[in-house]
């Protein structure tokens, strides 16, 4: 497209969040962008491929206001390898609005003890803390909590986690690493058990293995979504906190101490009772593992990491 019929969309995002309410008072814009490139790799092992590929996106952020002038701020956005993919600018301005507003009246909790949901887009992460702890550069550094564990239960019997590297229009596809090794799909977690690690020819050697063809990461990494939406998942999660945004990179994965700043929702008896904001949340990831009791079928397919909320049974919640 182009320079002039970006703009449009991108306007037309941007004047969707503001008309949607009064209390929208200003915004950081919205911004549209549309790549693409050629990738091409060679080694002197006799390799050398290529391949196409595009991406697109579209985001907008806005600041919201009540009558006591305090002010919060939120976003959304969209992206896809092809323009169909994305969802409608109107539709990406009125959620950015939309999770503006919900945010307004945050308070804090007092510390306690309770179930708490990673709403999807916060649950990527929680995956991509599983990656680093199977990665075979900690691993052969002995440097994660997972060590020597392959072959052995680390999520409960239903959990079912894979990269799939060649599905269509993936944002993460790719048919070689980047060390030209072809890609596969391959189990990661099966019934809850660890099935293989994420290895590159170097920490392979170095771990006495063989590369899993994951130099340069994973792709499409994907948990198999549970029969519950996200009423279902309040109606589970019953009284709890539900994580719209994570601050802080408290995460270690020597140890799997899990400590984050967060904001989002409590939830009683399945209904959000209010936002809040200006709190912590810490557990353990091999116990937040373990006590995953179910995943949603809200899946957020916008990046590489595919998955839904995730529901866990308990973690520590400190406040006022």
């Amino acid at each position: 497209m182009s320079a002039e019929q970006a703009i449009e969309l991108a306007l037309e995002c941007e004047h969707a969040a503001r008309a949607l309410d009064p209390r929208i008072i200003n915004s950081e814009g919205a911004s549209l962008n549309s790549h693409g490139g050629l990738q091409v790799y060679g080694n002197s092992h006799g390799f050398s491929g290529g391949y196409p590929s595009s991406r697109h996106g579209l985001s907008c952020a806005v600041l919201g206001q009540e009558g006591d002038g305090v002010m919060q701020r939120d976003y959304w956005w969209t992206s896809g390898r092809a323009p169909e993919d994305l969802e409608s600018p109107a539709e990406v301005g009125r959620k950015a609005a939309e999770r503006t507003l919900a945010r307004l009246g945050a308070r804090r909790l007092t510390t306690r003890s309770a179930p708490v949901v990673f709403q999807a887009d916060v649950a990527v992460g929680l995956l991509r803390n599983l990656i680093s702890a199977i990665r075979g550069s900690a691993l052969y550094r002995q440097a994660s909590f997972l060590l020597d564990h392959l072959g052995r239960r680390i999520f409960p019997e239903f959990v079912h986690i894979y990269e799939n590297p060649r599905l269509p229009r993936g944002l993460g596809s790719a048919s070689f690493d980047s060390e030209g090794v072809a890609t596969r799909a391959r189990d990661l977690v099966a019934e809850g058990v660890l099935q293989g690690y994420v290895l590159d020819s170097y920490s392979a050697r170095k771990l006495g293995m063989q590369t899993t063809g994951n130099a340069g990461g994973v792709r499409n990494l994907t948990i198999d979504p549970g029969p519950l939406d996200r009423a279902g998942l309040r109606q589970a999660l019953g009284t709890g906190l539900w994580v719209t945004e994570l601050m802080g990179q408290g995460v270690n994965t020597v140890t799997g101490d899990y400590s984050r700043g967060a904001a989002g929702f409590w939830v009683e008896n399945g209904e959000i009772a209010y936002p809040v904001e200006e709190i912590t949340i810490a557990g353990n990831l091999k116990d937040m593992f373990l006590g995953l009791q179910t995943v949603g079928r809200d899946v957020d397919i916008r990046g590489s990491t595919r998955t839904g909320s995730w529901l866990i049974d308990r973690m520590t919640i400190a406040g006022e």
